[in-house]
């Protein structure tokens, strides 16, 4: 089968490969021990050796490479099970392919043009043979996946592929799985099992590498640790979709602002290869031509189209979606444009025989195409839709109307701020306003060639003027085409005023904050000393916080807003910041500002990349990193005159994130000695502050009072730098890097950078935690990782999980990660360190209920770990302690509701309250045995039930149901004695007499097993013989078990020896109110349960017995996923 072009490394490597036929541009290949010499020595070693290592070349032992002429370089176009199927595949290429190569001149165009045809060959066998694989082999695939790694049915396979597994330098060769929420790879030779399952959110590194041992490979790096994945027949494709998936995890998980309910891939379960490949596609084409989220690509056709200006047909692609037609040169920087559907009036097929069709548009225009594949089916498609797209009601505002647009509820600014502040002069005939007029005539020349509007030519005569300098008159306008917003404003007309009627009088911490920053937005501009300036910038910041409200508003948003409301209307500049915030910065503005952290991240990779000489002197670049923050928030409007930083943003909205970049690097480039010469990072700060001071805009046409160029720029003995030059030199130095280079680097950096942010998160709180456990530093990790996973696992399968929203990164680091009811039970019963019994859930409820403090409905680490702490590492006292605090725990009628503050996360943290607490925390004193309150008749039947349960299958089952038996006799005798005595004082009033001494004999006793009950009356009759319990007497279950309806008083507390004194009855004010012990219940004091334990040493041995905590730990991290439901 043809292959899409691949290059191969190493030609005959290991000379595993034998030659069997060849000419001046190709090669077929054999795979040495197939066909002739498969019985020799060497045909049985690479046999074997394909079995272990490869099993793609065992599959496919034939295949054809392309030579590129005169070089060393091979291209690998096509491979085949026999010699029958390769041969086919050599013979259509000398049929076809020979001849027509002799007509270029280099070696590069025969490649370029052999590598067009195969992908065109493979792209008509795709179209023949449907996109859906094997269906039967792909359902036998996902019973072997649910068969190997045992995860939830609900767990859906994406893909998978046969691959090499890199364990040291042994390859074990198996198959990778890839499904919505884990990466699993499965491998069984000799004996040797290979298992592996990781989830998409703990991995932090994912890229294509090579080295001298793996040609290719694909590095997953998960917790710290590489695994390397290779000998992949399809690479490219697996580390596309590996890509794809890791980032849906990050954005669903991590990136919660940025993620849309509506999001074309919300619903893991309905995740499939296909919807991926449809969603990549779509971003990319919505990314290129910048237009709105809610278009996606329908239909692409290859084709040739006429291009006026050059008078040559430029080959390309069409790219049809529901509202635009748009067309881009093969590489994508010749030439681009978008045509909005509703403007196309008719379409026409001038000569069917060069398969062509012209595009007629209003104002006299026509788009001729030509070599069109299926020319009729586009013609089809552009009449029915051009029929059927929405036509703009957006009014475009004439420029002689007033300057507000008053609507019922808002006034609207329609004029740009710089026009009303300092307006056009058109007999100024200073030299610097000569040189912004021939910038206009130049911009109108270019508009008459290459038309205007969302229909004109963006090629690279455009770039050359957006790098000279944009008008000032045109900047708004070229703002808006260049960033796509025109294609937003115009698809939601009346958006932005209902957006503010709705608004209107709200109130909430992002208006506080919009408030708080207004004045401090370019304060030295006059437009922003008056009302009017502040009002539009308030209206605009306010609006968007209402439409996104899960960014809000951040800081730097506000200086953004005032420039673009300089040179925009103020609809315009809303668009504008939606175009900024939503598709061109994504995920700058928000809490962790991840978006701008993943920028510098590939800052700092194109600095080792280009500028060698300053990374070899300076081997930590973290400096640019902290340093460069602000260039990359405000568009280096923070760090340049007003002036200058406009050009800035010219070639933002022109050419994205790549122009801030590149213009980065010039700076850099440009003051490389003086940074060589830094001893420290403040010389380093000091040197590009200086810098930034003397940057200038000698052709600004603003007046002295609007520019901010500082006094050392105007002095005539310092060296400035003009931001034109400046620019220019950045695109003619770095000007080669690509915008789909960037995007990459982007998608690779953003794993490493969430992941660093929940490492810094994990460190805080395990620094928090360590304090008062004692549990090792790795075991905590390994603590924090299952409780953090405990989180996931909940909202792998649901779509709009409860659970994702306990995820808040915004809270104290201790609060980020917390666990509901349902969650913490699970993890409970899993790390619990005795024997699961039959009481297992209500003893993790009501675990649940002691550690949540605040009783908000949640448990945080801390809480959760100190709980923990005393099960795994306390003593005797405390382990009985905390056993008997959960059995007093009440049945909540709200069990499991969460009780959130509808602001939460988004109020500011009170750092006052919150070192308050941790003072408190650190001062608080251990708690006295005596505060405990009583535990009555009910609860402490639990607690002997929950006892009989926990000794249940351990080795001295026997002696401990013995002891419990011995101490529950022991109890009720000493209530016996206790109400006997209190009977007999002559303290007691008549009316509180006991009605009969019947009641002692109706005293209800514990419920034991069935073995138990038969110690508990040997015992009984052996050792105390005056107190046995009755033999005929009924076991009562908990629930069989009614107070007494004759009111006693309060009975008093025995003391541990078995006597009691009325001298020592229980406060009143004390925790043992009646609110807590009934009238007629017996109830017992934890200083006698504890006493008399004490007493049976099979029960302090079985509670002081030594806990393996890694077995348990391990025990949990391996049944996890078994667990989920």
């Amino acid at each position: 089968m043809w292959l899409k072009p691949e290059e191969v490394l190493l030609k005959n490597a290991l000379k595993l490969w034998v030659t069997e036929k060849s000419n001046d541009y190709f090669v077929l290949q054999r795979r040495r021990g197939y066909g002739e010499d498969s019985g020799g020595l060497t045909g049985l070693l690479v046999g074997t050796l394909d079995t272990v290592l490869d099993s793609t070349a065992k599959v496919a032992p034939f295949r054809i490479l392309h030579q590129t002429p005169d070089s060393q370089v091979y291209w690998n176009i096509a491979c085949g099970a026999s010699i029958e199927e390769i041969s086919q595949h050599w013979d259509w290429l000398q049929q076809n392919i020979i001849r027509t190569l002799s007509v270029f001149d280099s070696g590069e165009d025969i490649t370029s043009f052999v590598q067009g045809k195969i992908r065109g060959l493979i792209a008509e066998e795709g179209k023949s043979a449907g996109d859906e694989e094997d269906p039967e082999r792909f359902r036998e695939a996902v019973l072997r996946f649910e068969r190997l790694f045992v995860l939830p049915q609900r767990e859906k396979l994406v893909t998978y592929f046969s691959c090499s597994y890199w364990k040291g330098r042994v390859p074990n060769q198996g198959w990778i799985y890839l499904s919505t929420n884990f990466l699993c790879f499965y491998s069984y030779m000799l004996g040797n099992e290979v298992k592996l399952v990781y989830p998409w959110d703990e991995v932090s590194r994912l890229e294509r590498t090579s080295n001298v041992l793996l040609a290719e490979s694909i590095r997953v790096r998960v917790r710290g640790e590489d695994h390397f994945f290779s000998m992949l027949l399809r690479l490219q494709q697996t580390y596309l979709i590996m890509q794809q998936l890791a980032d849906y995890a990050i954005l669903r998980f991590f990136d919660k602002e940025t993620f849309n309910a509506e999001h074309p891939l919300a619903n893991p379960l309905h995740i499939t290869q296909r919807a991926l490949e449809i969603h990549a596609r779509n971003q990319s084409f919505r990314s290129f031509f910048r237009l709105p989220q809610e278009e996606s690509l329908c239909e692409v056709y290859e084709s040739f189209l006429w291009v006026p200006f050059s008078h040559v047909n430029m080959l390309g692609k069409i790219c049809v979606s529901e509202n635009y037609l748009c067309f881009a040169s093969q590489d994508g920087s010749q030439c681009h444009l978008i045509i909005p559907l509703w403007e196309v009036f008719s379409v026409e097929l001038p000569d069917r025989s060069s398969r062509a069709l012209t595009v007629c548009l209003r104002g006299k225009r026509a788009l001729r195409f030509s070599e069109v594949r299926d020319f009729e089916r586009l013609t089809a498609t552009i009449r029915r839709k051009c029929g059927t797209a929405g036509s703009p009601q957006h009014c475009v505002s004439n420029p002689d109307e007033e300057g507000v647009m008053v609507g019922q509820s808002q006034a609207v600014s329609t004029e740009a701020l710089m026009n009303v502040f300092h307006p056009h002069d058109a007999e100024n005939l200073d030299p610097k306003m000569l040189k912004e007029r021939m910038k206009e005539q130049s911009w109108q020349i270019h508009f008459a060639e290459y038309g205007r509007g969302t229909g004109m030519f963006c090629t690279k005569k455009t770039r050359d003027l957006i790098v000279r300098g944009v008008p000032e008159t045109l900047r708004g306008e070229l703002w808006m085409l260049f960033s796509g917003a025109v294609h937003d404003m115009t698809s939601h007309p009346g958006y932005y005023g209902r957006l503010l009627e709705e608004c209107m009088g709200s109130s909430s911490l992002a208006c506080d904050e919009i408030e708080r920053d207004l004045h401090r937005s370019l304060p030295e501009h006059p437009a922003f000393q008056s009302d009017t300036g502040i009002s539009a910038l308030r209206r605009v910041l306010t609006a968007y916080a209402h439409r996104n409200p899960k960014i809000g508003y951040c800081q730097a948003m506000n200086i953004l807003t005032s420039v673009l409301l300089l040179y925009a209307k103020e609809e315009e500049a809303f668009w504008l910041l939606v175009a900024v915030c939503e598709r061109m910065l994504p995920d700058y503005f928000n809490r962790r500002i991840i978006g701008a952290l993943v920028d510098q991240a590939v800052f700092e990779e194109l600095i080792r990349e280009h500028l060698t000489q300053l990374t070899e002197h300076m081997t930590d670049l973290s400096f640019f990193s902290s340093v460069s923050l602000s260039w990359f928030l405000t568009l280096f409007i923070s760090v340049l005159p007003i002036e200058s930083a406009v050009n800035v943003v010219d070639c933002f909205f022109y050419d994205g994130i790549k122009a801030i970049l590149q213009l980065g690097l010039a700076v850099l480039d440009y003051n490389m000695d003086n940074l060589l010469c830094c001893h420290d990072d403040a010389e380093a700060v000091t040197v590009l502050n200086r810098f930034f001071d003397n940057v200038t805009n000698k052709d600004s046409p603003l007046p002295a009072t609007v520019q901010q160029a500082s006094a050392a720029a105007n002095d005539k003995s310092i060296q400035k730098v003009d931001i034109c030059d400046l620019i220019k030199e950045a695109y003619e130095k770095y000007g080669d890097i690509r915008t789909e280079e960037v995007e990459n680097m982007r998608k690779k950096n953003k794993l490493c950078v969430i992941q660093t942010l929940e490492d810094t998160t994990k460190q805080n709180v395990l620094r928090v935690v360590a304090q008062g456990v004692k549990f090792s530093a790795a075991q905590l990790d390994e603590l924090y990782m299952l409780f953090k996973r405990q989180h996931f696992v909940s909202c792998y399968w649901s779509v709009c999980s409860p659970a994702l929203q306990n995820h808040d990164p915004s809270l104290p680091y201790l609060d980020q990660y917390q666990l509901d009811k349902s969650q913490f039970s699970s993890l409970f019963n899993l790390l619990q360190p005795w024997t699961t019994h039959t009481h297992a859930c209500s003893l993790a409820r009501s675990a649940f209920h002691l550690l949540d403090e605040n009783g908000d409905g949640l448990v945080n680490f801390k809480e959760f770990i100190c709980g923990l702490d005393i099960l795994y590492n306390r003593s005797f006292t405390e382990k009985l302690k905390l056993l008997f605090k959960l059995h007093l725990q009440p049945d909540s009628a709200e069990d499991g509701v969460i009780r959130r503050c509808p602001e939460r996360g988004r109020a500011k943290v009170d750092l006052q309250e919150y070192l308050k607490q941790w003072q408190e925390d650190l001062q608080r004193r251990e708690e006295n045995i005596k505060d405990l309150p009583r535990i009555n008749q009910v609860q402490f039947i639990r607690l002997t039930k929950t006892l009989y349960g926990l000794f249940h299958g351990d080795e001295e089952e026997e002696s401990l149901y013995r002891a419990v038996a011995r101490v529950t006799s022991l109890l009720l005798r000493m209530e016996e004695v206790g109400r006997k005595l209190q009977e007999s004082s002559p303290q007691k009033t008549p009316q509180n007499t006991p009605t009969s001494t019947a009641h002692l004999e109706t005293t209800p006793t514990l419920p034991t097993s069935p073995e138990a009950e038969t110690l508990a009356e040997g015992e009984g009759a052996h050792d105390h013989p005056e107190s046995s319990v009755s033999q005929h007497e009924t076991v009562p279950s908990h629930s069989d078990i009614t107070p007494n309806s004759t009111s006693r008083p309060s009975t008093p507390t025995s003391s541990p020896t078995g006597t009691s004194s009325p001298a020592l009855d229980t406060p009143t004010d004390t925790p043992s109110s009646p609110s807590t012990v009934r009238d007629g219940d017996w109830s017992f004091s934890f200083e006698q349960i504890l006493a008399s334990l004490l007493n049976e040493p099979s029960v302090v041995r079985f509670f002081e017995r030594a806990v393996d905590t890694d077995a348990l730990i391990a025990h949990a991290r391996k049944n996890q996923l078994k667990d989920a439901h």
